[in-house]
């Protein structure tokens, strides 16, 4: 069974930093793209940024800048470095992978969700 496990959500001051972590496990037989997506309440999934297995990012315009994704290919996990946090950043921040697996071909995949509290 694969799965995408994200850790490292948590309540942080506006200015502060925090480092989410998606793992993915199973058997995997390749990954092509790794992301965070974030949610906030009453709004709509909305992409954060986005790194392919070559290197290549994307980042949504609101958190260029002050956030870094990074990716360990050998450990099948991604990062999502956050720092200078606003309130406006607060949201459940989702790890997204376009895999393909043994059992379902290619197919995008979904973490449960971690939570990201911005306080002011």
């Amino acid at each position: 069974q694969v799965q995408l496990v994200e850790s490292g959500g948590d309540l942080v001051q506006a200015g502060g930093s925090l480092r989410l972590s998606c793992a993915a496990s199973g058997t995997i037989l390749a990954i092509y793209a790794m992301g965070w997506y974030r949610q906030a309440p009453g709004k709509q999934r909305e992409l954060v940024a986005t790194i392919t297995s070559g290197g290549n990012t994307n980042y949504s315009h609101s958190v260029k800048g002050r956030f870094t994704i990074s990716r360990d290919n050998a450990k099948n996990t991604w990062y999502l470095q956050m720092n200078a946090l606003k309130p406006e950043d607060t949201a459940v921040y989702y790890c997204n992978a376009d895999m393909r697996t043994v059992l379902a071909g290619r197919y995008p995949y979904w973490g449960q969700g971690t939570q990201v509290t911005v306080s002011s």
